[in-house]
Formats: structure tokens, C-alpha cells, sequence
């Protein structure tokens, strides 16, 4: 029997009633904070990753699906979102047009990673963009969105976490000094910790090893070496949220783990998750359209798995629970006449063009099991018709919840139908 790929997943109802839920709260939410929807390709030229994310990553020497096309061409499964929406915003000529741009995905992802609870190889990735907005204050929208987000879930007691890694002026100077006081601790560091000192010394903050945060526990920080723009932006972030009454906790060794990241970065945690806590993260990417060939353009923006979302739901206080009741099931037995069928299958066309969710039993079994299968689809109502039914002209009615049934005229049952469902006649 041949078997999907190890880190992939089939999603089957109903659990896929809870990610469409998921997925329309998440696009409610991108329209009240007036995101619009951008779709770019699954694959793209590998350069894309390699030059905007960091040669030095994981996700570009390890996690990166990639291949040579039919034409020689080296291409990659998209690993993360923002990169492809950076290029589409310099390719299609958004940064042209009226800025800034806010612009969400949603959306698979791909990456050759060790699979676990809520990380995939292949997996779905809600984000936002803020493309052409160097204010502060769109950093604070970018916050507020993240935090909602968890809000709407239940999932009360999370931690915002925030820091700067100021812009490549104040991390020049901070480089410097950094290295300086790790250079004689280069014995205690990882080999990948090693390769980062040689590309971007700021990332080793990042790494999860012991040994590793031990030998960076006194290190110098960058908040102290931030130029005066870098500065005034980290203090308007910090007075903004403040105002608003959201908590955070300021974290130095808060770095992100691509290489385009500048000045703010953030994330969101929740300690029921476990070690791996960490929900929503972002931060701003200033020079992230200059690298790909436009203008200076500065960015903003994060990134959620909605995998990990949805099980975070499981255990918020808001456990998503999405209708997967159908509004009504035609029930026709198979008596031989004509007539029963011909009516079954015009109400049932005619409920469903009415705007009102219906099915049937297509093999056409006795009454008690078509009841059976309408109670397996939580159906609200029942209309039965039969040879009686088509003698007298009526359809008989039944609601599944209160119990009642009642003869409708056919020619009402439309109208009659509309209004139960909307509650008009329980």
C-alpha cells in the first residue's frame, strides 16, 4: 500500500471543518486590519531564498526542497513567505503604486526539517506584509494583529516578546565589539555557530544549544549601539505599546533566524505548548527590496504555521468548533414509482439553489436507514417524501432537534424551509 511522505499529512474531516473555521477567522481578521490577499507561485528561483534569507541559514543549507527543472533551471519549494512577496511587490510594480502596501498569504510551505507536533515538511503559513512604511507605528499594527489573533483563539496568558537588532550602520559598530568579546570562547561554539561568526556573528543569539547561550550569556548588546533613527524607532515602538496597555517583555538575545531582519523584531509565546511555545514571529526587513534590485522600500511583517495554530486552538479556551450540520435531507425511498424520484431530486435541487446545504442517500435504503445517515450528518431537518406525499401534494417535514413534524404544502416547502433554518419556525 503506498503511503504519503514522511512529514506530510492528510486532512480529513473533521478536522478539516476546523481549518476552513481557522482559515475564515484569519482572513476576517486580515479584512478589519485591512490586509489584501496576494497568491504568489509554490516554487521559485532558488536564488531568491539564498540571497534574501541568508546563504548562512538552516533553512538554506539544510531545510530547502530543490531542484533543476526539465530546462536546467534551479528552483525551490517556497520554505517561508516574505521573500516571495517581496519579489512580487518590485516584479509586479507595486512599490510603484500608492504605499504602503498591506498585503496577507495563506498558503503551503516546504521545508526538510525533523517532523514533530505542528511542524511539517510540508505546511500552511498565514502572514502579513507592510511594505513601504519605515514608521514604528506599522510595527505596532503588525503586534496588535498577532496578539488579536491569539485573542480570537482563547489563548489567554501569551507573552509578547520584542527587541531591535537596530540596521546595518549600528551592527557595524556592534560587530566589532561582539566578536571581540566571543573571540577567545570560539572552542565552546557549534560547528553551525561557527559558520555564523564568519557571516552574521548577530545570529548565534539564536541558537538553541546550551553550550552555546552560555558562552553568549554577557555578550555586548546591540540596543547599545543604536544609531539615534534606530533608536527613536525602538522608543516609539516600546511608548506605543505601553499606551495601548500591552504588556511585553523585552528580550536581547531576540534575534529571528533570517539573515533580512532589521530593527524590530518579535515574538508571541505560549507556555501550554511546551518547550516549543513560540506561536507568531516577525519583524522588519528594510533592505530586503534593495537586495532583490528596487529602491530602498522598508518592510514589516510576520509569520504563523497555521498547524501550530490549530493546536494551540486544542488547548485555548475558544476550541474551534465550526458547523458541519448540513441544513436538510431528502429522504425518498426507492417504491418503484417514477414520481417519488422525480420530486426527491428536484426539492433537493431546488433547497440547494435556495442557497440551503442538502443531501440524500444515493443508494436509496429504507426510511430507518436514510434517518440513520441524516443523523450521521447532523442534518437540522428532514423532508420525507413518498407515495403518500405525491398523492396528497404535501411534504412531510421533521426537525431532528425539537422533534416536531408537520405537512407542508409543496409548493411552501421553499419558503417554509428558509424560514426554519434561520429560526423562524423551531
Amino acid at each position: 500500500m503506498l503511503r504519503a511522505p514522511r512529514g506530510t499529512n492528510d486532512i480529513l474531516p473533521p478536522e478539516s471543518h476546523k481549518w476552513a473555521c481557522l482559515e475564515l477567522l484569519l482572513r476576517r481578521l486580515s479584512k478589519i486590519y485591512s490586509f489584501e490577499e496576494i497568491r504568489t507561485p509554490i516554487f521559485e528561483y532558488t536564488e531568491l531564498f539564498s540571497r534574501t534569507v541568508g546563504e548562512s541559514t538552516d533553512i538554506v543549507r539544510k531545510e530547502m526542497y530543490t531542484f533543476r527543472d526539465k530546462g536546467g533551471r534551479e528552483l525551490t519549494l517556497r520554505p517561508e513567505g516574505t521573500a516571495p512577496v517581496a519579489r512580487a511587490f518590485l516584479e509586479r510594480g507595486l512599490d510603484r503604486g500608492a504605499l504602503p502596501k498591506k498585503l496577507f498569504y495563506l498558503g503551503p510551505m516546504f521545508r526538510y526539517e525533523k517532523p514533530q507536533a505542528g511542524r511539517y515538511r510540508e505546511f500552511v503559513q498565514y502572514g502579513v506584509e507592510i511594505l513601504g512604511s519605515p514608521s514604528a507605528y506599522s510595527d505596532v499594527e503588525v503586534i496588535l494583529l498577532a496578539v488579536r489573533i491569539a485573542e480570537e483563539l482563547g489563548l489567554m496568558g501569551t507573552t509578547l516578546y520584542i527587541n531591535t537588532i537596530g540596521c546595518p550602520k549600528c551592527r557595524r559598530v556592534h560587530r566589532e565589539d561582539f566578536v571581540k568579546h566571543i573571540s577567545g570562547r570560539v572552542g565552546e561554539f557549534c560547528p553551525d555557530c561557527l559558520e555564523r561568526l564568519d557571516r552574521n556573528p548577530l545570529r548565534i543569539l539564536d541558537c538553541k544549544n546550551d553550550a552555546c547561550r552560555r558562552a553568549t550569556a554577557d555578550v555586548p548588546l546591540i540596543r547599545d549601539y543604536l544609531c539615534d533613527d534606530c533608536r527613536e524607532h525602538w522608543v516609539t515602538l516600546q511608548d506605543s505599546l505601553r499606551s495601548l496597555g500591552l504588556e511585553y517583555t523585552v528580550d536581547p538575545t531576540l534575534v529571528r533566524g533570517f539573515d533580512y531582519y532589521t530593527k524590530t523584531v518579535f515574538e508571541l509565546k505560549w507556555p501550554p505548548l511546551g518547550a516549543q511555545d513560540a506561536i507568531i514571529g516577525g519583524g522588519r526587513y528594510d533592505g530586503l527590496i534593495e537586495e532583490l534590485g528596487g529602491k530602498p522600500c522598508p518592510g514589516m511583517g510576520f509569520a504563523v504555521g497555521v498547524e501550530r495554530l490549530l493546536l494551540a486552538a486544542e488547548k485555548g479556551d475558544k476550541p474551534l468548533a465550526p458547523d458541519v450540520s448540513i441544513d436538510c435531507f431528502v429522504l425518498f425511498p426507492d417504491t418503484g414509482d417514477k414520481r417519488v424520484t422525480e420530486a426527491g431530486f428536484g426539492l433537493l435541487n431546488d433547497l440547494r439553489c435556495s442557497g440551503l446545504s442538502s443531501d440524500f442517500d444515493p443508494l436509496r435504503r429504507s426510511m430507518k436507514a436514510q434517518m440513520k445517515h441524516a443523523d450521521r450528518l447532523k442534518a437540522k431537518y428532514v423532508a420525507i417524501i413518498g407515495e403518500e406525499e405525491i398523492e396528497q401534494g404535501f411534504i412531510t417535514i421533521r426537525s431532528m432537534e425539537h422533534g416536531w413534524q408537520k405537512q407542508v404544502p409543496a409548493g411552501s416547502v421553499l419558503d417554509f424551509m428558509k424560514e426554519a433554518v434561520s429560526g423562524g419556525t423551531d
